[in-house]
């Protein structure tokens, strides 16, 4: 039988050996880590298996899928990963198209642009005759040979009128008027970013800038009571009538 001190004895060389030996074993653990970490990286980075091997354009009608997606220019085969997606959607973005666009990486080899069409909110007829669609943002962003179907018509009285802040102006008039009066405006006429001026029946309101839409809209209102010929709103503070 083994006395007490050779077993003391025993257990403390066990010790010893493995505090020893735990150095070795976290390097193999940290070598074996390094390897793995490694391999990860060039699997997502650098291997064609997570590379890119679709490209989807979501968000918009048919016809915008094919212009888009050259747009992106996006490299088929390049690892999904390292696809710069800032850069693609600032290509994708030039397109007047379109109003908002943003990346999904769809793993593992898929990637998603959604883009969101510009809505026509108006459309403006510039001096020679032509028709330009313009969204709620005031970009004018295509041009049509016929206004689509219930999308309010503005006369642009020179280039001038055609800048955004213009543009703006005249959203700004179209947006305030409730239904019922829009569908008595005979006519809308934007000079400049200061001078959008309305026909409704025979009243002539020159609405001026975009400031203020809402109180224009009620002193305008309560004026039209009095069918006058011109109302000018575009100082609400000092409205004149004639």
């Amino acid at each position: 039988m083994p006395t007490g001190l050779a077993s003391s004895a025993a257990r403390f060389q066990r010790r010893a050996q493995e505090v020893r030996r735990r150095p070795v074993r976290l390097l193999a653990y940290a070598a074996a880590a390094l390897v793995v970490l490694g391999l990860l990286v060039w699997l997502v980075a650098f291997s064609p298996v997570l590379a890119v091997r679709t490209v989807e354009v979501v968000g918009v009608p048919r016809s915008e899928v094919a212009p888009i997606r050259a747009l992106a220019r996006v490299p088929i085969g390049q690892p999904l990963a390292r696809v710069d997606s800032a850069l693609v959607a600032a290509r994708v973005a030039e397109r007047a198209t379109v109003a908002d666009v943003s990346i999904e990486r769809s793993w593992p080899g898929t990637l998603v642009i959604h883009a969101s069409p510009r809505v026509p909110f108006l459309v403006v007829k510039n001096p020679q005759g032509q028709l330009k669609v313009v969204d709620a943002e005031g970009v004018a962003y295509a041009q049509v040979s016929a206004a689509p179907k219930g999308i309010p018509m503005v006369n642009a009285a020179s280039e001038a009128a055609l800048s955004h802040d213009a543009l703006a102006a005249a959203v700004s008039v179209v947006r305030v008027l409730p239904d019922p009066m829009q569908h008595r405006v005979a006519n809308v006429t934007v000079s400049s970013a200061n001078l959008v001026t309305l026909k409704l029946g025979r009243t002539t309101v020159v609405w001026g800038g975009v400031s203020q839409p809402e109180r224009k809209l009620a002193i305008m209102t309560a004026l039209l009571k009095s069918s006058p010929k011109l109302i000018d709103v575009s100082a609400p503070d000092t409205p004149v009538t004639r």
